[in-house]
């Protein structure tokens, strides 16, 4: 119980939330590869592939939180993000017409976990950097939020679905945490960092009179993605009309 309440449950906030939107995809895969199954195993197959697509992403992630120590990958790491969020608002494609369904539990499971390792590059650097960010327990908070994720993904993706839909707001909101992200990532890259400090102290500031923490690099991140999406979405619309 004292290991729950010590958790940082905003990080675990963030890390559903990139979960859900990011790896939407899932549900879509795992239905797809499962389809021809015989009724009798279609349950296995979803259970097993979801457990080893889990199991590899779980792996990538502690990777990437260690590699982000390495000199100017939390800058190229952050740039991506800002790509990837940006792409969120902006792209509608269906990339699943290529997803192949299989009458056989053991093609079908490799099916999921290959096209879930494919897919969750954008998913593992955004979850990578929550969890970075995050201070102690960055495993733990890693595990912790893809499984209570991963449930809502695949048993309850179509109610998030409709909801997106229908509250657009959540997608901008996703869309908006991970320019967050990305602009914390930057500066605090272990290259820039130490520059960044000493120059431009007062980036990183808490708002007098409250405990609110609040990084102008963050802030810009955030804002960039989300005028760009906006910017983006504006121009589809209008060369589809």
């Amino acid at each position: 119980m004292d290991f729950l309440l010590n958790l940082n449950w905003v990080a675990i906030g963030q890390i559903i939330l990139i979960d859900i939107l990011l790896g939407g995809d899932n549900a879509i895969v795992i239905a797809l590869a499962c389809r021809n199954l015989p009724a009798n195993l279609r349950t296995k197959g979803i259970l097993w592939g979801t457990f080893g697509a889990i199991a590899i992403r779980i792996v990538l992630i502690a990777f990437a939180v260690t590699l982000l120590q390495v000199p100017y990958l939390k800058i190229v790491g952050g740039l991506l993000l800002l790509w990837i969020g940006i792409k969120l608002l902006a792209e509608n494609d269906d990339e699943h017409g290529d997803i192949q369904a299989s009458d056989r539990l053991l093609t079908a499971i490799k099916t999921i976990v290959v096209a879930d390792l494919v897919m969750s590059v954008d998913n593992v650097i955004a979850v990578a950097s929550a969890a970075e960010q995050a201070g102690e327990h960055q495993l733990a908070l890693v595990i912790f939020g893809i499984m209570v994720s991963i449930p809502i993904i695949i048993w309850g993706s179509t109610i998030v679905l409709k909801l997106m839909e229908r509250f657009p707001i959540i997608i901008t909101f996703g869309a908006g945490l991970l320019g967050y992200l990305a602009g914390g990532m930057i500066v605090s890259d272990t290259a820039v960092a130490p520059w960044i400090a000493a120059n431009w102290p007062g980036l990183d500031f808490l708002i007098p009179g409250t405990a609110v923490h609040v990084n102008i690099p963050s802030i810009i991140g955030a804002v960039i993605v989300v005028a760009t999406g906006f910017v983006l979405t504006r121009k589809q619309a209008r060369a589809e009309s």
